[in-house]
């Protein structure tokens, strides 16, 4: 949806006008193109951190540029500038028109608003948040916590904050712009007992502004980190072996971001590295589950409003009732593949092309209470916390660090472990799934995603979900 405005709104400030986009689009797309954009972007980053009762660093730091990107077939030519006058943006076209060099001729046009929905409204900007306000907050989690158990030796708390604006405007006309805040907070604990000492921590992130840290929440980040580490003093190693895993809801949405999630990008499948590859329409799960990417959860770390290259978002359904129906598009791999774009076209910043990319990726609920479902193992573990996945595309294979969880003992939930790795393959863990709780939980941690060296906030959720068989490996004792 579109209206007539073509107004360029927050970057006015900087001298960016209409006129000026179809100067350098022009540029850009002078030797032919299938398509082309250019990405602007102004961030500015506020953080505070406290460690053994001190505030030891306090910062801000301000970026701002535009990435131009020209596609022609597969081949893409982008490079970016971070001085936005005339003649900067200019050779900075010219530069990403010789490296997609093309044929077909692509005018720019005058340029029309993508009237966009807001999935992270805020009543007040993280610009308008004085330090003052910032620095008594991290110094209440820290006294909270030494608070909560007298086996607390250090505290680290720290609080980072975005406002981040984009706008992208495309060879085609289509002009977008949004406003995305983003914020995080963290309690590292360090808990000693006798001579046992263990450190965890807890942290909570979204696309939110200073009202994301309500009473509950803040409780919840200090409560968290005290727990993890104090349980975690007289943790061990579970036996190792194939066995009965129960994921936790939450947090254990890692195992489809990482085991799953990547082999439906779209890039991975046109290339045919993905074992995903080509099966579209085809049962790779059993029926009990149905996987989402979703950029419209509302103040999600992973939301979006538009993608980075001028889609609408949405809601898009990979596997239904356990047969794959769509892939992850930006708009190369849609072209490709002759479907819309998901609205999962991203990038790092200004200074990184396009990749398709996962948003808010989960599995939907089933009919199974967590109860149900831990009662049902006679002997395996239940994984509450996890760190440092990893797979490879092209097989399927990932591995897991559990760092938290529990012993399922005669269907109860037993002695704590901690230090645990999962290995398995992606689709037959798909296939193994036997249970699907009725627990949806989106993770509200401030999870990142790497690929091919870029990185961009995701979300995650699981609800409680037990997978027959995987191999784990114990941690240390």
């Amino acid at each position: 949806m579109t209206d007539p405005g073509s107004g360029i709104g927050h970057f006015a400030r900087f001298g960016i006008d209409a006129a000026m986009c179809r100067r350098v689009l022009e540029a850009a797309t002078a030797f032919g193109v299938d398509d082309a954009d250019l990405f602007f972007e102004h961030a500015a980053t506020t953080s505070v951190s406290l460690t053994d009762g001190k505030v030891n660093r306090c910062s801000t730091s301000v970026d701002l540029g535009v990435g131009v990107r020209v596609v022609v077939g597969d081949q893409v030519g982008y490079a970016f500038t971070e001085d936005l006058d005339l003649d900067s943006m200019l050779h900075a076209a010219r530069v990403a028109a010789q490296i997609a060099r093309g044929g077909k001729v692509v005018a720019p046009v005058g340029t029309r608003r993508l009237v966009i929905p807001d999935f992270y409204p805020v009543d007040r900007r993280w610009d308008d948040v004085d330090i003052g306000v910032r620095v008594p907050l991290v110094r209440d989690w820290e006294a909270r916590a030494f608070a909560k158990d007298g086996r607390v030796r250090s505290v680290e708390a720290s609080l980072a904050d975005t406002d981040r604006y984009v706008l992208v405007v495309r060879a085609d006309g289509q002009l977008a712009e949004d406003y995305r805040p983003m914020t995080r907070a963290y309690v590292g604990v360090t808990a000693v007992e006798g001579s046992l000492r263990e450190s965890a921590s807890y942290n909570v992130a979204g696309r939110r502004g200073l009202d994301y840290y309500d009473a509950d929440r803040q409780e919840r980040l200090v409560a968290e980190a005290v727990r993890r580490a104090t349980d975690a003093l007289h943790a061990g190693s579970p036996p190792a072996g194939e066995m009965p895993v129960v994921m936790a809801k939450g947090s254990s949405g890692i195992l489809l971001h990482e085991a799953i999630g990547h082999g439906m990008e779209a890039d991975f499948n046109r290339k045919g590295i993905s074992i995903f590859a080509d099966r579209i329409g085809t049962a790779v799960a059993r029926p009990e589950v149905t996987i989402v990417d979703d950029a419209t959860l509302p103040g999600a770390r992973g939301a979006l409003n538009v993608d980075d290259e001028g889609s609408p978002t949405e809601k898009t359904v990979l596997v239904e009732n356990g047969v794959l129906r769509s892939y992850l598009h930006d708009r190369i791999s849609a072209r490709h593949y002759g479907v819309a774009p998901t609205g999962s076209g991203r990038r790092e910043s200004f200074r990184h092309p396009v990749l398709p990319r996962m948003r808010c990726t989960y599995m939907e609920p089933g009919k199974s209470t967590a109860e149900e479902i831990i009662s049902s193992v006679e002997k395996g573990i239940w994984c509450e916390s996890f760190q440092n996945g990893q797979v490879q595309i092209g097989a399927g294979d990932f591995a897991f660090y559990v760092r938290y969880g529990y012993l399922i003992e005669n269907g109860k939930l037993t002695r704590p472990i901690k230090d645990v790795n999962l290995i398995g393959n992606g689709p037959k863990v798909l296939e193994s799934i036997e249970m699907v709780g009725d627990d949806l939980e989106i993770d509200e941690g401030g999870w990142t995603c790497g690929k091919d060296g870029q990185s961009v906030p995701v979300s995650q959720g699981m609800p409680t979900v037990k997978v027959g068989r995987l191999s784990v490996g114990g941690g240390r004792s």
